[in-house]
């Protein structure tokens, strides 16, 4: 990929992050860009409940833990005087019992106005609101006896960890220890422990400091770092205890779909891996992954084959073993997100270029992500992705 075509996908990235509704998906020229920034300028604050997350459809209850995780043998590539590589992990797993430990926060309050700001969404909700969301998981809870497979989430460039939450909460309620991570100074919303909000250092400089595939690789080696924390038990105690290393998978949004590629080709311990609607930017994408399995999951307008600036034709030819190419009619690119069911939630203005709802969004990326580590980290056969189905028409199969 050359400079100038990392540029752009860079500058479209972070229109998606920073310029889009709640509920939209990236506008594809100046015109809408500018409707989008406008639309949603509300003046009167909504004056709605606190929404609550999808209930996660597994038989576990859920606990959380968060993690601050400081790899000191790496120098941060955003601010190089830092400490080392900052990351903060909210780890989701199987309960032992339901009711234990207290409810789980969905972000701050500090989380949330940065949030809604840079969804230009100021004055329209506010962010007692947001940060009020209901979870379904419990802080405190003990793990559930046994060894689950372990599956990383990486979020989308400029979004913090919070927004994969209900993933998260569904697989560790399916019996999986899932680890969303935050990657430092590339986060517009993300608190750290003792209050500090690190500013978005990559959303600035990102074009003018290195090539995008470079953020793709350092999330990946943060992904193998959370990997060698979560299961040393000096340091994880009871979570090492309950993690199958021989069953780990990764998957994540937009650039964090590229990211679960990228960590599989460096670290062999990462077995199967699924992209939500995230190009690759690595020039080699797919290559090194072997016959490990590969899903990737997009918006129908932007990801189907032949579709303008997408480079998921040639991440395919390079993935030799199992592998699924699947669109979503009228999803957007956070479609695969908890924002469209929030935005129904909190009653947003529903965006006229992404039809698909909030929940049928929300069902088909847990149906789809589910199935998909059900067969390939626990060998159980999944129908649903063998081909198209009457009861999802929204998903369509490609096998260019």
């Amino acid at each position: 990929m050359t400079t100038r075509s990392h540029r752009a996908a860079v500058a479209a990235l972070l229109t998606c992050a920073l310029a889009v509704p709640l509920l939209g998906a990236a506008p594809a020229s100046a015109s809408q860009q500018a409707h989008a920034q406008t639309r949603y300028s509300v003046p009167e604050t909504r004056s709605t409940g606190a929404p609550e997350l999808p209930r996660p459809a597994g038989p576990h209850p859920v606990g959380r833990r968060t993690l601050h995780l400081v790899d000191r043998h790496r120098t941060d590539p955003w601010v190089p005087t830092a400490r080392g590589r900052e990351v903060l992990v909210s780890v989701s797993y199987p309960a032992r019992r339901a009711g234990a430990g207290s409810p789980a926060a969905y972000v701050t309050t500090d989380e949330a106005r940065l949030l809604l700001k840079a969804r230009d969404l100021t004055g329209v909700v506010p962010p007692e609101t947001l940060a009020g969301t209901r979870t379904h998981a419990r802080v405190g809870a003990a793990p559930a006896r046994g060894r689950f497979p372990l599956v990383l989430l990486s979020p989308g460039f400029g979004m913090p960890r919070t927004t994969l939450t209900s993933l998260a909460d569904d697989l560790a309620s399916r019996g999986y220890v899932v680890a969303a991570v935050d990657h430092a100074y590339e986060s517009l919303a993300t608190e750290f422990p003792g209050g500090r909000v690190m500013p978005c250092v990559a959303c600035e400089e990102v074009d003018a400091r290195v090539e995008f595939a470079g953020v793709v690789r350092g999330r990946a080696a943060d992904l193998s770092f959370v990997i060698d924390e979560l299961t040393d038990r000096r340091r994880a105690g009871a979570l090492a205890r309950v993690i199958d290393l021989r069953r780990i998978g990764a998957a994540g949004h937009s650039i964090g779909g590229a990211t679960a590629a990228a960590a599989m080709a460096a670290d062999r311990r990462v077995r199967a891996g699924v992209d939500l609607d995230g190009d690759f930017f690595v020039d080699d994408a797919g290559a090194g992954l072997g016959r490990r399995p590969f899903m990737m999951v997009g918006a129908e307008d932007t990801h189907s084959p032949g579709s303008d600036g997408t480079d998921w034709a040639g991440a395919w030819d390079r993935l030799h073993g199992w592998k699924r190419w699947l669109t979503v009619e009228g999803a957007g690119h956070f479609s695969f997100t908890d924002f469209p069911w929030l935005g129904d939630r909190l009653g947003l203005p529903t965006d006229q270029e992404v039809p698909l709802s909030g929940e049928r969004s929300w069902h088909i990326t847990r149906d789809y992500v589910a199935a998909f580590f059900e067969l390939h980290l626990r060998g159980v056969p999944q129908p649903l992705l063998q081909g198209p189905t009457d009861l999802r028409p929204e998903v369509d199969f490609h096998r260019p």
